[in-house]
């Protein structure tokens, strides 16, 4: 019964403080994730006005770049998932961060410094080959998370993992603004040759940056224990689960923390009857897990539509300053729109993750995400309305009131949908299955964040007779009512398709069968 011991153990553990350090070398790859969504945007603005001068950097090109790292996250979702259900989540783990961290020095020493084909070139492979680092980030992180933690306070863990994305927000911002600030003075009174090739180096050193922080937790990840649950579950190793779970509980011993947890209801050991043999995609996969899995899948597909729609576009869709919207100075953009980010970032996505932090294990996660849904339905459709009062045809701004409705919509995406879509489906699923259902939820969601985002931006473009890339205020103001219909959709496929996971075992939701709910222990 050494399995069912440590099991037991698992699930009635005290807080301790290994939890949080796994948390922060758990969180790393969301902070890379966000540095890069973040960066990307002024980095872009930067390009154009190096490589493109009078020309725009045109929308084709614009949506290969912000298409090719979602495209390479999500076939790392799918391929690195599969790999941490066949190979160990420890094995494959530090691969993936050393693949962020080298393809994010990749993309500053990316080949050229005149050529814009060359450059363009180089720095969208190496942005697709961080993508694959960083999709294959999301199922490890998460489903190692679960399985550390205690069935009190799991949703906690994993969502404070996920909330490393509000550091990487800030610090994207915070490293733009203070290169832009540091290359613009330094190049004043400069020739325009020297100012240029400041500038080449500038956006550069921006997008290297953000990998230094990750990289400094690599010697710890390679050092973090085989998760107990996959150790006793799927390699069937049980005594060497137990060993390894003693060098994360460092003050308790498997067997008093075993004791304590006799008290409550025990969860029943993992089934060893015939349906345990079952294979990925079986029909008894699907009659089982099948529900679970399309909703999973749906759900992020849908919010991600929305999240990174208003994320990559928003220096795009609000103008804090009164500078005109043609700047001379390349730094001048590129400032701009990392300022709106931090703002957004400091005032509603950041309290919105930590909302979910507080509130995901005493709430739950359906209804939190059911909550993000509709109030993000509502605010879309009272921001789309009134729209072009707050952007003239002329750009005249005075946008402060649309900025606070604007500003719900990212506290109650990561106040609701965008955090509980990461952490549901690394608790729905069997120890064996856990991380490739996790990728392939989550590739599903990249490509609701490629729909969105293309979507948007071919959508809303301006006729070829407008130089300027600002979005057209008609068919902004229809694509938020879009957006408000997709809240909609996500907010029916929760009530009707997805299950609660608050306060359960693991063990309880995996291997749930029909015939299983009519037995009382």
């Amino acid at each position: 019964m050494t399995e069912v011991r440590v099991l037991s153990a698992l699930d009635a553990t005290r807080i301790q403080l290994y939890h949080f350090k796994a948390i922060i070398i758990a969180g790393m790859g969301l902070f890379t994730d966000a540095y890069d969504l973040f960066c990307i945007a002024p980095v872009l603005s930067m390009l154009s006005e190096i490589y493109y001068k009078t020309d725009s950097i045109g929308t084709p090109l614009l949506s290969t770049f912000y298409v090719i790292a979602l495209l390479g996250a999500a076939l790392g979702q799918l391929f690195v998932g599969y790999l941490g259900d066949r190979l160990g989540r420890r094995r494959v783990y530090g691969i993936c961060l050393m693949i962020m961290v080298l393809s994010s020095f990749g993309c500053g020493f990316s080949v050229c410094t005149t050529r814009r084909s060359c450059v363009m070139a180089s720095l969208g492979f190496f942005r697709f080959v961080l993508g694959l680092g960083i999709g294959g980030d999301y199922p490890l992180s998460a489903t190692i998370m679960s399985e550390f933690a205690n069935k009190k306070t799991r949703g906690s863990f994993i969502s404070a993992v996920f909330s490393m994305q509000g550091l990487g927000i800030l610090m994207s911002s915070a490293v733009t603004m203070a290169v832009c600030a540091a290359f613009k003075n330094a190049g004043e009174g400069s020739s325009e040759k020297i100012r240029a090739e400041e500038s080449d180096i500038a956006w550069r050193l921006i997008l290297m940056i953000g990998a230094i922080p990750a990289a400094l937790t690599f010697y710890w990840r390679m050092r973090m224990p085989e998760t107990a649950r996959y150790t006793a579950l799927v390699e069937k190793n049980a005594f060497q689960a137990e060993k390894d779970m003693q060098k994360v509980m460092s003050i308790y011993k498997v067997s008093q923390v075993a004791e304590d947890s006799s008290s409550e209801t025990p969860h029943p050991p993992p089934s060893t009857s015939s349906h345990s043999s079952y294979k990925l995609f079986s029909r008894r996969f699907f009659i089982l897990h099948g529900r679970d899995l399309f909703a999973a899948s749906a759900n992020w597909f849908l919010v991600d539509v929305v999240f990174y729609t208003s994320n990559l576009l928003l220096s795009q869709i609000v103008n804090l300053s009164d500078k005109p919207a043609n700047m001379t100075n390349v730094y001048d953009s590129a400032f701009e729109a990392a300022k709106v980010a931090a703002i957004v970032a400091a005032c509603s996505t950041i309290p919105g993750y930590w909302f979910t932090v507080y509130f995901i294990d005493r709430i739950g996660r359906v209804k939190i995400q059911m909550m993000g849904f509709f109030f993000m339905a509502a605010v879309y459709l009272a921001a789309g309305i009134p729209y072009s009062w707050f952007r003239s045809e002329n750009n005249k701004t005075n946008d402060q009131g649309f900025m606070i409705l604007y500003g719900f919509i990212f506290f109650f995406s990561n106040f609701g949908p965008n955090t509980t879509t990461f952490i549901i489906p690394a608790e729905l699923f069997p120890a064996r299955f856990r991380s490739t259902c996790h990728g392939i939820s989550g590739a599903a969601g990249k490509l609701g964040a490629i729909a969105g985002t293309v979507g948007f931006l071919w959508g809303t473009k301006r006729d070829e007779e407008h130089k300027d890339v600002f979005p057209d205020v008609k068919r902004v103001r229809i694509a938020f009512f879009i957006l408000g219909g997709v809240c909609i959709a996500g907010m029916l496929v929760t009530y009707f398709f997805t299950r609660e996971t608050m306060g359960r075992s693991l063990e309880e939701n995996e291997e749930e069968d029909i015939d299983d709910k009519d037995v009382v222990c």
